[in-house]
């Protein structure tokens, strides 16, 4: 969980650093294109401290009121930055097309500059999220690696919008605001792709087929199990929380059917670590 904070934490200094030269580039050299990305990137460090703050409460242990833990706070920040993402697309995408005609001077040729830096910036930052979001299982760190990837195309956006308004600037006067709508689309179809796969989560999706099998493969390795009749996995934000029914021999005592049954739950935990906890049923076998 320190990891994801950390690289959180540092994607936050970056975005901020981004944001403030991308808007003062913008400005100073009359770029939409490049304030409509500096935008996006400070809306980076809004979504970045959601994210830290999602990981940190998320982090608590469980209590008598909270049995599953805290770990849903962490995925509720991941739909509430995919839903932020959406809504300050649509805003970029409306203040391009209404400033579309508006009379600007020729983007001058150092914005060009933030905008590359940008671009390599954030294509670590993506890179790293996503690595320890998948290796730690956050939804809110893997929402914020799509954020930041969509920074990269946004950033290329802008940049071949500015390049060919200095290269053509009466010919391809509009392309500059064409190219800061481009990164409104761009982040608003981020933001709907963040948005359901955060709630799918919500709505207590299971996991793919092969995790599913690698649940019900490990069980039958505990010697006296004799089959899985049932088995269900529901999020609970970083691991998942597994309901298993359980066949074994019906001639067999309670206590030694209650015994196979905490193996399972033991092996199972201690084997794939993306699940929190086991809840065992037994029954009898056929």
């Amino acid at each position: 969980m320190q990891i994801g904070q950390r690289v959180a934490l540092a994607g936050m200094f970056a975005s901020g650093a981004l944001a403030a030269i991308k808007i003062a580039a913008g400005l100073l050299g009359h770029s939409s294109a490049a304030v409509a990305d500096g935008m996006e990137s400070a809306g980076d460090v809004f979504a970045s401290g959601i994210v830290l703050l999602g990981l940190t409460l998320a982090a608590r242990p469980p209590d008598w009121n909270h049995p599953y833990g805290h770990g849903r706070l962490e995925t509720v920040t991941g739909l509430f930055v995919g839903f932020m993402l959406a809504m300050a697309g649509l805003a970029i995408a409306a203040h391009a097309l209404l400033t579309m005609s508006a009379p600007r001077p020729t983007p001058a040729p150092f914005v060009i500059w933030p905008l590359i830096a940008s671009a390599a910036v954030k294509g670590a930052l993506s890179g790293a999220k996503f690595h320890y979001g998948k290796k730690i299982g956050s939804a809110a760190l893997i929402a914020d690696a799509w954020n930041d990837s969509v920074d990269i195309l946004s950033a290329l956006a802008a940049l071949v919008a500015v390049s060919l308004t200095i290269l053509a600037p009466r010919a391809l006067f509009s392309a500059d605001h064409w190219g800061a709508f481009a990164v409104g689309l761009i982040v608003v179809f981020t933001g709907w792709r963040v948005t359901r796969d955060t709630a799918l989560q919500l709505m207590d999706t299971m996991p793919d087929r092969d995790a599913m099998a690698n649940i019900r493969g490990t069980a039958l390795t505990v010697p006296g199990v004799r089959g899985v009749e049932k088995c269900y996995a529901r999020k609970t934000g970083l691991q998942y929380h597994v309901d298993l029914h359980l066949e074994v021999n019906p001639e067999i005592t309670v206590r030694q059917s209650h015994e196979i049954a905490t193996q399972v739950r033991i092996v199972i935990r201690e084997t794939l670590p993306w699940v929190a906890d086991v809840l065992v049923h037994v029954e009898p076998a056929p």
